[in-house]
């Protein structure tokens, strides 16, 4: 029987992308690039800047949680397969390789990986990052194998780093695992490839349910409109639209009813920080009524302040349904009470989930919103000129 990293590095070496394939890469390379620059500023952007550039930039693309997301493995792909690849000069090719390895991976740790309080993003993207390396340093099958089997003792992350500093760092490590792999097995380190099955078991996953069919990144990725949790993308938008034109002040009462799968990583219910707050349903729901838009600007310290958010936090009951495997089980169901009555709606999927994809304009403002005033033109951007679109502004903003 193949060991599982061999089979996964044969697979992600022997990977010719077709044109789905590239279009979804291009699409992440944008998107990736842009909430990475849009988080130059960041105050843990700035504690990253000595990491070297694929860690970095894993960091900054994910402290605003604005990343996108494949539903079925619960892990936020780019942020680690984007950096990778342009650290190594792996081009689409590498991100592809990457992003297969990792939702594959990802889908054999399974929900009940997630639900025990794993970051997924960061144990599936160590390995990830080793394979999508293995490209662009030019690594045999056999060498890849050894690179991801290396990757396993950096493959860690918690959800109780949610809210803080650690989580986008803990990604960071992550993508500076897989690196250092790679760059350890081509010079001639050696490991147990049994190493990855013993892994996925001791962390709850299942080796057989590694599937190498279907595009390279099966299901495809979900976008984020709302720079949080993807958890809190369905609430944002259900009750943005149902609270159109509705003085957030008649609100008397706000009622949420979703499967309890689906609020498993908001552990923030009182928040007091920006980052706390992009883990908070209660936030959520009041920022949704209070800015029509939750943007940057509705997560900042500042904002998570406000008495008016402080009121319509308070005001918010959520009542789970038993159960649920994923963060878009089932449906949420909102309710918006007034003295002149009851607000309802339900959503299943918000904008930007792959069965409802973001439209290009959403897209186009979101990248827009995110280099505002930096004076550069993301259309410019390839996998041969996106490293140095980061290098150059990033490092600026650490200097």
């Amino acid at each position: 029987m193949t060991a599982l990293a061999l089979a996964l590095a044969d697979w992600a070496h022997g990977l010719e992308p077709g044109q789905d394939d590239l279009a979804l890469a291009g699409r992440s390379l944008a998107d990736t690039v842009a909430v990475t620059l849009a988080a130059r500023d960041h105050p843990v952007t700035r504690l990253a800047a000595g990491l070297p550039d694929g860690a970095r930039w894993a960091v900054a693309g994910h402290v605003l949680d604005f990343d996108d997301l494949h539903m079925q493995s619960t892990t936020h792909i780019s942020v680690v397969c984007v950096p990778t690849a342009l650290a190594t000069g792996g081009g689409a090719r590498g991100y592809l390789a990457a992003a297969g390895v990792m939702a594959r991976l990802g889908v054999a740790l399974g929900w009940p990986h997630y639900s025990a309080g794993w970051h997924a993003t960061c144990t599936a993207g160590a390995l990830a990052s080793a394979a999508g390396a293995g490209i662009g340093l030019g690594l045999s099958p056999g060498q890849m194998a050894t690179a991801i089997a290396l990757a396993v003792p950096g493959a860690g992350g918690v959800q109780r780093a949610f809210g803080t500093d650690a989580k986008s760092l803990q990604v960071g490590f992550a993508v500076d695992a897989g690196l250092r792999a790679a760059k350890l097995a081509a010079a001639g380190a050696q490991a147990d490839l049994s190493a990855v099955e013993a892994w996925l078991s001791l962390v709850g996953g299942d080796p057989a349910a590694v599937d190498l069919a279907g595009p390279a990144v099966p299901g495809g990725l979900a976008v984020k409109i709302y720079p949080c949790c993807y958890a809190l993308q369905r609430p944002i938008s259900t009750l943005a639209g149902l609270a159109r034109g509705l003085a957030p002040g008649d609100v008397r009462r706000i009622v949420l009813r979703t499967p309890e799968a689906t609020v498993a990583p908001l552990i923030h219910h009182q928040p007091d920080t920006g980052l706390q707050a992009k883990f908070s349903l209660e936030y959520a729901a009041a920022a949704a009524l209070l800015d029509g838009y939750p943007g940057f600007a509705s997560f900042t310290d500042e904002a998570v302040r406000r008495p008016a958010a402080r009121r319509l936090t308070g005001l918010v009951e959520t009542k789970l349904d038993p159960g649920g495997t994923g963060l878009l089980d089932g449906e949420l169901t909102a309710e918006i009470h007034t003295a002149d009555g009851v607000l309802e709606a339900t959503q299943r999927f918000p904008p930007g989930a792959p069965q409802r994809p973001a439209a290009d304009a959403e897209l186009a403002a979101k990248i827009s919103d995110c280099v505002a005033g930096l004076g550069i033109d993301p259309a410019s951007w390839t996998w041969g000129n996106a490293a140095q679109v980061l290098e150059g502004l990033c490092q600026a903003s650490t200097a």
